[in-house]
């Protein structure tokens, strides 16, 4: 059974994008369970938008519902773009446009065909006036994302991060290296296995970005989604199952993160290098950023399909001027990172407001630099040297041995990230670009480094 969200396909009322999920999710439930034709058993399945609206009800499900299968999603899903610390544009603008147009005729051709102009209206100032100079007229969640921060009251009825522990129906989630809502899923994973360790709640992560993934985890999930509402007990396989990028191989875990995982520091060093010692006295290192013309978003986490996403070549990415790379000399033995990933980057900007972009790269024999997690950092007191601690997306990744492990250090990912004007300015009205002078620093007093959970192999 498939239900069209309020406003949408037909479906009355006005449509406020994930603000009467739990309503209306809850309604229809109720609804299905008094119908003479429904049976004794529910499995709640589906992608993005549609795992959301499970995370929306899951602690109050009828008791016919046996499982739920939620596909690259979370429980807080849309306050991941509007980070107060770092504003995804990429992600809720198209979204706006995409779902505005989506009942249109061969919409999907349409937006390939399109795709330009939509590239092309991110770079609208201000930036308020993009979906207007595109669509016409404002498109009101697009609206509400630039006005409300994340983590502010206007979007407390779509947060449901907090009914997570309450959630006793076993849940197999399905995401991605390469996904949008990754961190706060697994996240999510955590909180289920703390407050229900016996329920036989599990997670799978393969290779994919947002909307590219395979068929086979969905397929593992169901395996389990289908054998509940039978009343039988899944297959039995670990609670955690990951594809090992670098490996290419399926692992299973006992646990989120794994055991067996320290962290390892790598310090940025002088000259371009990456070491785990301690770097020596040295100057900064520094760059020009100008956010007209700011540093691109080259594949890793995005949404749109029509861009490039995931594992790419970073060559013409790491040759532009306002990117600085630190790289370790070849690998002696198999180096392999699965958990958390973190930065810590002594920074100072010419202006006091700034972003610091991390990005984590293989390099491989033949020089081929791919880029494996990567994560920004919004500051407002950037023109004082300041310890940005930067979050990357979690990985499981084997840097294999005569391999290189590189770590990029820039100021935007655009259009991924709304570009930093420089001035601190509202983003919605925001129109003066200025450009800045960025140093990074790497000295004694100023060890600025990435953060690996790291178990080497023989």
């Amino acid at each position: 059974m498939i239900v069209s969200a309020r406003a949408t396909f037909g479906s009355d009322g006005p449509f406020n994008p994930f603000l009467c999920e739990r309503e209306d999710g809850l309604g229809v439930l109720d609804w299905v369970v008094k119908q003479p034709w429904a049976g004794e058993s529910i499995v709640l399945v589906g992608a993005s938008y549609v795992g959301y609206t499970q995370w929306s009800v899951a602690d109050a499900v009828p008791p016919q519902v046996k499982a739920m299968v939620p596909v690259v999603s979370n429980a807080t899903f849309t306050m991941a773009f509007n980070r107060e610390d770092g504003f995804a544009l990429e992600t809720p603008f198209t979204w706006a446009v995409q779902v505005e147009r989506q009942e249109r005729r061969f919409a999907n051709v349409r937006n390939v065909l399109e795709e330009r102009e939509i590239l092309q209206a991110m770079r609208t100032l201000p930036l308020g006036q993009a979906d207007v100079g595109l669509l016409g007229h404002r498109n009101s969640y697009f609206q509400d994302v630039l006005d409300h921060d994340g983590d502010g009251p206007f979007w407390q009825a779509a947060d449901h991060a907090d009914k997570v522990s309450d959630i006793t129906v076993p849940a197999s989630l399905v995401g991605g290296w390469y996904d949008l809502f990754l961190p706060n899923q697994l996240r999510d994973f955590q909180t289920l296995r703390r407050t229900a360790p016996d329920t036989p709640h599990r997670v799978t992560i393969d290779p994919w970005a947002h909307w590219a993934m395979d068929g086979l985890t969905t397929r593992e999930a169901l395996e389990s989604g289908l054998a509940l509402a039978k009343g039988e007990t899944p297959p039995e396989r670990a609670p955690v199952r990951l594809f090992v990028m670098g490996e290419d191989k399926w692992r299973n875990f006992p646990t989120w993160p794994p055991p067996g995982y320290e962290p390892q520091r790598f310090h940025l060093q002088p000259g371009g290098a990456l070491a785990t010692g301690l770097p020596a006295d040295s100057t900064p290192d520094d760059y020009h950023y100008d956010p007209a013309d700011p540093t691109p978003a080259v594949g890793g986490v995005r949404m749109w399909t029509l861009q490039k996403y995931g594992r790419v070549n970073n060559a013409k990415l790491e040759a532009r001027p306002d990117v600085l790379t630190y790289t370790t000399p070849a690998l002696d033995k198999d180096v392999e990172v699965v958990g958390e990933v973190s930065a810590e980057i002594y920074f100072r900007s010419s202006l006091p407001y700034a972003e610091v972009f991390v990005r984590l790269c293989d390099v491989d024999e033949k020089g081929r630099s791919t880029n494996v997690c990567d994560g920004l950092l919004s500051l407002t007191d950037a023109d004082e040297t300041t310890c940005a601690s930067v979050r990357l997306w979690p990985t499981a990744h084997r840097f294999k041995r005569d391999h290189r492990i590189r770590v990029q250090v820039s100021s935007g990912a655009f259009p991924r990230f709304n570009r930093n004007l420089g001035t601190g300015e509202p983003r919605a009205t925001a129109v003066t670009l200025r450009a800045a002078t960025q140093q990074v620093f790497h000295a004694p007093e100023h060890p600025s480094a990435i953060v690996l959970p790291v178990r080497q192999v023989s």
